[in-house]
């Protein structure tokens, strides 16, 4: 949430409130790092979508993005969803969230391919946000080689809700071809 909230904090100067619920005292065997990207994935996104739907000039706060945690022992898998208000996604664009290189922020894509090809680094400017389009592929790639799967459901004009399926590392056979 930590590292999220601060790249939304430097791009806008505003950051929406998240909201932890849940089984949030459990503990289950994970890859850090594989979790983490899973996750600052899907805040920084929520962020983004929450901060430019609602607006920067938005008067108030704006509407918390919320996590829940479900880890009972009587589940198969821990579940983690993220859902924001963020204004959702056309439904005709959802299956496009996990082919590399599609994005949504193609001002920020732009940015970012404009400062590679000139080596200009970002050291002392707000960083882009979004661009790029592998964070969502690429953290379902982590999920299901790990046993377990993103889904996506959003109502265009709401907000989209992230449901993050894990398995314990070790009740899951590691997938080699």
């Amino acid at each position: 949430v930590k590292a999220a909230s601060q790249a939304c904090l430097l791009r806008y100067g505003r950051v929406p409130n998240v909201s932890i619920t849940g089984d949030l005292d459990r503990t289950f065997p994970y890859i850090p790092a594989h979790l983490h990207h899973i996750l600052y994935e899907l805040l920084k996104n929520s962020m983004r979508a929450v901060v430019e739907h609602h607006g920067l000039d938005f008067d108030g706060d704006y509407p918390d993005i919320r996590i829940v945690i479900v880890d009972r022992e009587e589940n198969e898998d821990v579940c983690i969803k993220v859902m924001d208000e963020g204004g959702g996604i056309p439904r005709a664009d959802l299956q496009k969230v996990w082919s590399y290189m599609y994005t949504t922020a193609v001002e920020d894509a732009e940015e970012v391919f404009d400062s590679l090809e000139s080596g200009r680094h970002f050291a002392h400017e707000p960083q882009p946000l979004a661009g790029m389009g592998y964070g969502l592929p690429v953290s379902r790639v982590f999920a299901r080689y790990l046993g377990g799967d993103i889904n996506i459901v959003s109502m265009e004009g709401f907000g989209t809700d992230a449901y993050v399926y894990m398995r314990a590392l070790g009740d899951s056979e590691e997938p080699i071809p």
